[in-house]
């Protein structure tokens, strides 16, 4: 038996190869099938139907993304300590696998407002492994100069998702009815999500190292872990930062129709200026990508929050003329589509690879509180005001504020490459 200890800065590098690309494929197609976008877009088109059979409020029903909110924040830490110890690939199958299960039982409800509560905590326990951390972990180590603009195509499957799935229910709920489209939907993740993810979704374990065949190399990833993380001030620094943006970019979304509202737009044009959004996020995913490979990342990260403060700023006059509420809309999904890819990029680029998943799972959790508080603040804030001007402002402030913080992140630590730290024959 032998053992050796070396630092070789080119020994394992990210290779911007065709399998990075389909890397990038795969982790598109697990995030539009996974907990974060299927739930969300489709409880609006179950609602009524739910409310019919029985009785429940649009209220209560709404509360079950409240749910899945809070247990997400709760376990997000420790999704991702799972995610690096058993592997982001093994994570996403099982975890793909059970959220279509657990959504597919769904269908089979039975009235009980309880028991359907608990269903979306198992749930959202359950399809966690489904969330973005387990996709950003792995198109990270396959990319260094393209690696935002890997990370924006990779998230755009959130979008995707937005734009399909709500016609896709509705024509199996007029078809079949609610409880086989529960069962439908759910069957996605199993059968496009799980064989994707076995074929096409690799962690980049690739290495060239000089040793012997029987040899077992033992291969230690760049960065700090957890422990050394949460001693760092920039890593409290971007906590801030983060609470601020996403309370800022998730708080108008739900309240959007009712904002436009205010300024006495009709329903039918209200659905034409918000049905730009979804476009809006996609562009922000992938031109803010882009733009993070090219631009120190803080200050394009306040070049961009720039847009969608100024697109709050716009809907906080007397009076909004329909060209204007269309910018408003579009700017605050441009910045809402940056959100994320921003978030991987920063961890990555300032924390490394070592414990990405534990690290992630964080600032998980900090965005989904200060994206919970947003929509009730908006929502109160309009009930004792009848309009949103004020909050919209604390918004622009917030974005501003937040912006400011990733400025004073300084430059990108120099990582040495991944560290051979031992060699066994």
């Amino acid at each position: 038996m032998k053992s050796q200890t070396a630092d070789v800065a080119s020994t394992i590098e990210p290779r911007e190869t065709t399998q990075g690309w389909l890397v990038v494929l795969a982790s598109m197609i697990g995030v539009a099938v996974g907990l974060s976008p299927i739930p969300f877009y489709t409880i609006g088109m179950f609602a009524p139907e739910l409310s019919q059979a029985f009785g429940w409020s649009f209220a209560a029903m709404m509360g079950s993304i409240a749910v899945q909110s809070g247990v997400v924040m709760l376990i997000s830490p420790g999704v991702g300590i799972v995610i690096d110890r058993y592997g982001a690939r093994n994570v996403a199958m099982v975890s793909l696998m059970l959220f279509g299960l657990c959504f597919m039982s769904l269908g089979f409800s039975t009235g009980s407002l309880t028991l359907y509560y608990g269903q979306w905590v198992v749930m959202s326990v359950l399809g966690a492994g489904t969330l973005s951390a387990t996709w950003t972990r792995v198109v990270n180590g396959w990319f260094d100069r393209n690696r935002g603009l890997a990370l924006g195509i990779a998230s755009t499957g959130t979008g995707l998702t937005g734009f399909l799935i709500k016609p896709f229910t509705a024509w199996l709920i007029l078809n079949y009815g609610w409880r086989t489209a529960f069962v439908v939907i759910g069957m996605l993740p199993i059968v496009i999500g799980v064989p994707i993810v076995f074929r096409l979704f690799r962690e980049n374990h690739a290495a060239v190292i000089d040793v012997a065949p029987d040899e077992t190399v033992i291969v230690e990833e760049y960065g700090v872990t957890l422990r050394q993380a949460l001693r760092d001030p920039r890593f409290w620094l971007l906590a801030a930062a983060f609470l601020l943006i996403a309370f800022a970019l998730t708080a108008p979304t739900p309240n959007m129709e009712n904002i436009l509202k205010t300024f006495h737009f009709e329903l039918p044009q209200i659905a034409r200026i918000t049905a730009s959004f979804g476009l809006a996020v996609i562009a922000g995913r992938v031109i803010g990508g882009w733009l993070l490979d090219r631009i120190w990342a803080p200050l394009c990260a306040f070049g961009i929050l720039m847009v969608p403060a100024v697109g709050s700023w716009l809907l906080t006059g007397s009076t909004v003329s329909p060209t204007s509420a269309l910018l408003a809309i579009l700017a605050i999904g441009f910045g809402a589509g940056f959100e994320f890819d921003l978030l991987a990029y920063l961890i990555n680029r300032y924390f490394g690879q070592r414990h990405y998943g534990a690290i992630y799972g964080c600032f998980y959790a900090v965005i989904a509180l200060g994206g919970g508080l947003g929509p009730v603040v908006y929502g109160f804030s309009f009930d004792r005001t009848g309009n949103y001007h004020a909050v919209l402002l604390s918004g622009v402030g917030c974005l501003i504020v937040g912006s400011l913080l990733l400025l004073l992140l300084g430059p990108y630590p120099r990582w040495a490459a991944n560290r051979v730290i031992s060699a066994i024959a």
